[in-house]
């Protein structure tokens, strides 16, 4: 009721191309799943772009174009009706490539950054991708010091960046991490530094893999 009265007193326009009545036409949906057929995994003969870390990272689509301008939306116009279709497209890409998991994870923005925005995007999106999988969405982790944005940094810098920045969110027992394969849900990756981080943090607690999986993916 209160989304639709939203939609009522400001109907939502396409983050894409404008189109009135609809956060994402389906248009510009599209670009969330040109990936959607893929197979997982990597192209025999070309470099892996998955960190050691990870037992498998799966995107939706590059950041670009409509997927960009969604996410730009979502993160910083609380355009929080994005979520759905955003969060639709990681769970098609997860259930069409995803190796395995238990238990989805989001990636979360430190507490101070979630306050000034009011929300945490990665947990919105993980909460909605869960109920479309049918899996838990654990909010198991926090980042304990507000570092810079990524993307102002070169690669060498991000991983510098965020090395040992999340851990085990206090509230959390760590009996619920040991021994399960987890899979982290982002907005964004680009040199998987990020998600490395929470990976280690995770296998601290006992976590038996962990993968990952984004909505987009910049290079």
């Amino acid at each position: 009721m209160a989304a639709s009265c939203l939609d009522v007193a400001l109907p939502p326009a396409c983050a894409g191309c404008s189109t009135e009545g609809v956060s994402l036409c389906p248009a510009c949906s599209r670009a969330l799943a040109v990936r959607l057929e893929l197979p997982a995994g990597i192209p025999i003969g070309l470099p892996s772009v998955v960190p050691a870390t990870l037992a498998q990272l799966e995107w939706c689509a590059p950041f670009s174009g409509p997927v960009r301008a969604a996410l730009h939306g979502l993160k910083y116009a609380g355009e929080r009706r994005l979520t759905e279709p955003l969060a639709s497209a990681v769970a098609a890409r997860w259930r069409a490539a995803g190796a395995g998991g238990e238990m989805l994870v989001p990636v979360p923005v430190h507490a101070e950054r979630a306050r000034r925005r009011g929300y945490d995007q990665a947990i919105l999106l993980a909460a909605e991708a869960g109920r479309l999988l049918e899996l838990p969405c654990l909010r198991a982790l926090e980042r304990s010091r507000n570092t810079p944005p990524q993307f102002d940094l070169g690669r060498r810098a991000r991983r510098a960046n965020v090395a040992g920045a999340f851990a085990l969110a206090g509230a959390v027992d760590a009996a619920r991490i040991r021994g399960r394969w987890i899979v982290l849900v982002d907005d964004v990756v680009t040199t998987g530094s990020t998600l490395v981080a929470c990976a280690e943090a995770l296998y601290d607690a006992g976590a038996l893999a962990v993968s990952a999986v984004t909505v987009a993916r910049e290079r």
